[in-house]
């Protein structure tokens, strides 16, 4: 085995045992991320299929729009049976997010996650997500009421501040945790950076050196090795999968699969991904109809890399109209694939994803 795979038997000790956030535990040191308009029950499912035992994260909820509104939103659904599972609530004001909190528990949010760490210009200038980071006592008073008006472990997910000049999460994150938060994840990019760049596990690290409560490491977590690089890195005590589930719901699942048995599993075939994605599209458009199909697009096209005649596949899955015609293009694939096109190697599939 590569040494590249080799944890130092301290870490690798504590990776084994369960996650504690408060007084939840977890068996699972991996967890999902909460992707606006990918994280739906759809998704989720598909990704516990392969991480049965990881967290997951539902949709960002606007607790504003919540306060409004007689009927929950589809986002907040969770199902009864799939657990451990999170709501994740955004907005900045402490009494809307705790009253949504109080909601969420009642949906079954067996943990309720602050985002103050989204980019977006539409979240941070109605001073939600990452502005937060420029307002750390309205973040302190929003933790404060949401500790105070549920039962459940009460998380905050942030970046590592507002910009280069403005890299402020060490003092925030003791905020947050001296405020009452039993868990951080840290995503490794200010917001300034948005995606690009590199994230920087470095800062990571330091909030794990000063926190007692449990720190996640977000960023650039794109394969198992990339994994297992930020987790030695950071001794951090656990990650979260973001971007790079993104067509792939198999990769929690083959990172909690090493950290337990430290045994890589076989990565699916390009067959076995559009099996994945035949069954998602199909799931969506069972569970959301038209606007299902409309949003699967976006899902066919990242699963539709790595293998000879993607390029053309992802075109015509970006503008189906119905889930016959999305179905009958990936059947067409597989078909083809199954005859013998050549497959693109696996160093080329990686640069792909």
């Amino acid at each position: 085995m590569s040494e590249f795979f080799m944890l130092s038997p301290a870490l690798k000790a504590k990776l084994s045992t369960p996650l504690k956030i408060g007084s939840f535990e977890v068996k699972s040191r991996v967890l999902q991320s909460p992707l606006s308009g990918v994280t739906d029950m759809v998704f989720r499912r598909l990704v516990r299929r392969y991480a049965p035992e990881s967290m997951m994260y539902t949709e960002m909820v606007n607790a504003t729009g919540l306060h409004y509104v007689k009927q929950l939103p589809k986002i907040m659904e969770v199902d009864r049976n799939e657990r451990p599972i999170s709501i994740q609530l955004f907005d900045c004001r402490p009494d809307f997010l705790a009253e949504a909190a109080v909601k969420a528990v009642e949906e079954g949010a067996d943990t309720v996650d602050i985002n103050m760490g989204c980019p977006v210009n539409k979240i941070t200038k109605n001073g939600g997500g990452s502005s937060l980071l420029r307002q750390p006592e309205v973040a302190e008073a929003i933790v404060r009421e949401v500790v105070k008006a549920v039962n459940v472990p009460v998380t905050v997910k942030t970046r590592i501040g507002w910009s280069d000049k403005e890299i402020t999460i060490l003092d925030f994150a003791k905020r947050m945790q001296d405020a009452g938060a039993q868990m951080i994840t840290v995503h490794g990019r200010t917001r300034a950076q948005g995606y690009n760049g590199n994230a920087r596990w470095e800062w990571i690290a330091r909030v794990k050196e000063i926190l007692s409560i449990p720190v996640i490491g977000n960023g650039d977590i794109f394969s198992v090795e990339a994994a297992l690089k930020c987790l030695e890195q950071t001794g951090a005590d656990g990650v979260m999968c973001s971007r790079g589930t993104l067509g792939y719901p198999f990769l929690a699942g083959e990172i909690d699969y090493f950290l337990k048995t430290g045994e890589k599993l076989p990565p699916p075939t390009p067959i076995q991904r559009l099996e994945c994605a035949r069954e998602h599209l199909q799931a969506l458009y069972e569970y959301k109809g038209d606007r299902g199909v409309r949003q699967a697009r976006k899902h066919m096209t990242w699963y539709a890399k790595g293998f000879a005649g993607a390029a053309d596949l992802r075109g015509q899955l970006s503008v189906i109209e119905n889930v016959q015609q999305g179905v009958d293009l990936i059947d067409r694939a597989i078909e083809q694939l199954a005859n013998g096109y050549e497959v693109i190697e696996e160093n080329q599939l990686a640069t792909a994803q």
